[in-house]
């Protein structure tokens, strides 16, 4: 059900006058509609929490093969800047692959990428991640990415060479309950979200991001 949402001088509220919380991304009852209201699409919404400096900046994962093809890379790179042109901090493995693709998507909408590596060294970090974190813990850091994130959308893996990698991420991620968006070559686990395209993705990120869904 699509709810009607309206940004204000100072909130985002619906039209039964619930206003969401900008730290707690909780819905708080308060008074009908005050003053200049102007109703947006969610993804407006989010964006005009996170670029006011107002609202909580989750950050959203990316994730994907090493291996990529060519349709996982455009989606890595699409989606990312998708998410980043709105205001979201990403996520990614920051090394190669679709995890470059996705860290150049970022960049060149302006947006953060941060990249948790494998390894305890930071230089190993593709050239478009800006906050590269070494965590020296190997193949484990695909739970910390999993669990950092408020969503993750895979953009492959289904395709042999099979990224286990990139499973094990979707799987951590739907068992701490976060929403795992799966694009057209994502691997298929019970309980993913289908997108055919970066639009559908970003909309159902804003959509979790405010608490619709």
């Amino acid at each position: 059900m699509q709810a009607d949402l309206f940004v204000t001088p100072d909130a985002v509220r619906r039209a039964d006058g619930a206003t969401l919380h900008p730290m707690t991304l909780r819905w708080e009852a308060c008074d009908a509609l005050l003053g200049e209201a102007r109703r947006v699409p969610p993804a407006e919404a989010a964006q005009w929490l996170l670029t006011s400096g107002r609202g909580r900046r989750l950050p959203v994962a990316i994730i994907g093969p090493r291996d990529p093809t060519p349709r996982s890379l455009a989606d890595a790179e699409d989606v990312a800047h998708a998410l980043a042109k709105i205001g979201f901090p990403l996520i990614c493995g920051g090394r190669g692959g679709a995890m470059e693709a996705a860290s150049r998507g970022c960049a060149s909408a302006g947006g953060l990428m941060i990249g948790i590596l494998p390894s305890d060294d930071w230089r190993e970090a593709n050239d478009h991640v800006a906050v590269p974190i070494a965590t020296g813990i190997g193949e484990a850091r695909n739970a910390v990415i999993a669990t950092a994130a408020f969503a993750l959308v895979s953009v492959g893996g289904r395709e042999a060479p099979v990224s286990y990698g990139t499973i094990s991420e979707m799987a951590f991620g739907l068992r701490h309950g976060r929403l795992v968006i799966g694009m057209p070559e994502a691997p298929d686990l019970p309980g993913v979200v289908r997108c055919a395209t970066a639009g559908d993705a970003v909309a159902r990120v804003a959509r979790r991001y405010l608490a619709l869904d």
